[in-house]
This record gives structure tokens, C-alpha cells and sequence, in this order.
């Protein structure tokens, strides 16, 4: 059942379920822009909450934080999600994403926001 995107978030396993799901790039570029379903469930914490927190796992993004703390960190932020979306998160971490995810591409992400070649914004 279709709802309005203003009540309903998707989950990013969602959101990439139905871009792998989408028949050609054009629906594809679409599901990206715009998904419109309800999510699986409310009861986790969801990944577009937790992005926010992602720094501390990049390279250089917190150079003060001991490697236990952020192992403890990154599986804290696991437990709290639901399968899927942690499943997700494992799979963007080994850079496995497109492999479970049929036809997402680096460059359909970049096509369907107008993304540079370093994901940014190209000059309006």
C-alpha cells in the first residue's frame, strides 16, 4: 500500500530493495528519488538515524577513539538495527553493496542526484 512520504520513512534496505527490484535505470533513478512505502518495522533504531555517528568508523574521523571503542561502537550501532539494515551496513563497510543489490552503481547514485565524481552537488 502506496502512503504519504511525509509519514513514513523507508529503511536504506528498503529503499535498495526496490532499486534492485526496479526492471530498468529509469525506474531505478526513480525509486532513488522518490520510494514511498511503509517500512518494516519502527522498533529498531534506523541507519539514516546512525549516519550521524558514522565519522568515527572513516579513516581520520576520530583519531582519539581507541580501536576497542570503536569496534564496541560499530557493534552497538549493529545490535541496534534491524536485520536488515545491519546487513546493509556490513556490506557497505566491505564495499559489497552492488553485489546485493542488483544495478546499483556509483554512477546511477551520481546520475540520480546530480552527484559529481566525489558525490557532491555539480554546480547549480
Amino acid at each position: 500500500m502506496a502512503v504519504n512520504d511525509a509519514t513514513y520513512n523507508l529503511s536504506f534496505h528498503e529503499i535498495l530493495t526496490k532499486v534492485n527490484n526496479a526492471k530498468d535505470k529509469p525506474k531505478k533513478i526513480e525509486v532513488l528519488r522518490k520510494p514511498n512505502d511503509a517500512p518494516v518495522g519502527t522498533e529498531h533504531t534506523w541507519l539514516k538515524q546512525e549516519v550521524k555517528r558514522m565519522f568515527h568508523f572513516l579513516k581520520g574521523g576520530n583519531p582519539q577513539l581507541s580501536q576497542m571503542k570503536r569496534d564496541n561502537m560499530f557493534i552497538q550501532m549493529l545490535e541496534g538495527l534491524s536485520k536488515e539494515e545491519a546487513e546493509l551496513l556490513i556490506w557497505a563497510k566491505d564495499n559489497e553493496l552492488n553485489k546485493h543489490y542488483k544495478g546499483l552503481t556509483a554512477n546511477l547514485v551520481k546520475e540520480a542526484f546530480d552527484w559529481n565524481d566525489d558525490f557532491m552537488r555539480k554546480n547549480s
